[in-house]
């Protein structure tokens, strides 16, 4: 028996990585049978056989586990998100941020196609990019020059396990490309119709990058809020956490209560409009949403 890490998961084998060498395993069938799901990410035991492969016995617990992408034991996630086509859309940044916050993971913002800006279009994205930093989540802005991106970003990437997240079309892929020219990871254009891209990732799967391991993940138009609760959201907004101490009401939600430090702080211009906004929004959205059974 020995241990590795799921590096990719594709029609029900894994490619189970053992040092520098990668086996084809399957899971045993009593995984089936309890209902488990080996997931790319996962720390395994496997036994090999003469012929190169091997099959999973045991997983490891898990120190954090995503349902979409669905991976295991990520530290941080690099969200790429576009600054045109297709146009920066801070609502569906924030979006992923929520997300991300709510599953305790690092976030770092990548700002990609900057080469194409127009003077007036780079105004706004710097505004953006300010206001992100002033969060407290790191910025990288990239072009399509490979070595400044990999100066860039490398250092984030050192020692940890990165999720790529963002929309379809944004430059995930050519990223990651650009980073390790021997991946070679499919990539498709902009739909001009519909002003997004293809969903060019089929599949998760773990690459060797920057001293550490990123994961490529299907692409996503739409991300929802079924696993977060309106205090979830609450604790999601982290410039948030400053104020909410100072509220009148404890476990204020920031939007109807009165004597509320937070949108003291909002009307001051120290928590940004457009967050409050967009906080609202998903709070509304949640709110909503209607009880399962």
């Amino acid at each position: 028996m020995v241990q590795g890490k799921i590096m990719r998961a594709l029609s029900g084998f894994y490619d189970v990585m053992v040092d520098d060498h990668v086996y084809r395993c399957k899971g045993r069938g009593l995984f089936r049978k309890q209902k488990i799901t080996p997931l790319v990410g996962d720390d395994v035991d496997i036994t090999l056989e003469e012929d190169g492969t091997g099959t999973i016995i045991d997983i490891e617990k898990r120190q954090h586990e995503l349902v979409r992408p669905p991976i295991a034991n990520v530290d941080q996630a690099i969200v790429v998100t576009s600054t045109v086509d297709p146009d920066f859309n801070p609502l569906l940044l924030d979006r992923f941020l929520v997300l991300i916050e709510h599953k305790q993971l690092d976030a770092v913002v990548v700002f990609t196609k900057d080469d194409l800006l127009t003077d007036e279009d780079r105004q706004t994205i710097e505004y953006y990019r300010q206001a992100y930093e002033q969060i407290g989540y790191p910025i990288v802005q990239t072009s399509n020059k490979p070595t400044k991106l990999t100066n860039q970003l490398k250092p984030y990437l050192s020692n940890k396990t990165s999720v790529i997240a963002g929309q379809s079309g944004v430059g995930k892929s050519t990223l990651l490309n650009q980073m390790d020219e021997s991946l070679n990871i499919e990539t498709n254009d902009i739909s001009q119709s519909l002003g997004r891209g293809k969903h060019t990732t089929r599949h998760v799967e773990l690459y060797s990058l920057g001293d550490g391991l990123v994961a490529d993940t299907p692409g996503f138009s739409a991300l929802d809020f079924d696993e977060l609760s309106l205090g979830d959201l609450r604790h999601s907004f982290p410039e948030f956490l400053d104020y909410e101490d100072a509220c009148k009401f404890r476990g204020c939600y920031h939007i109807n209560e009165p004597k509320c430090a937070v949108k003291q702080a909002v009307s001051e211009g120290h928590i940004e409009e457009f967050r409050y906004q967009h906080y609202q929004q998903f709070f509304e959205e949640i709110n909503q949403r209607k009880p399962r059974y």
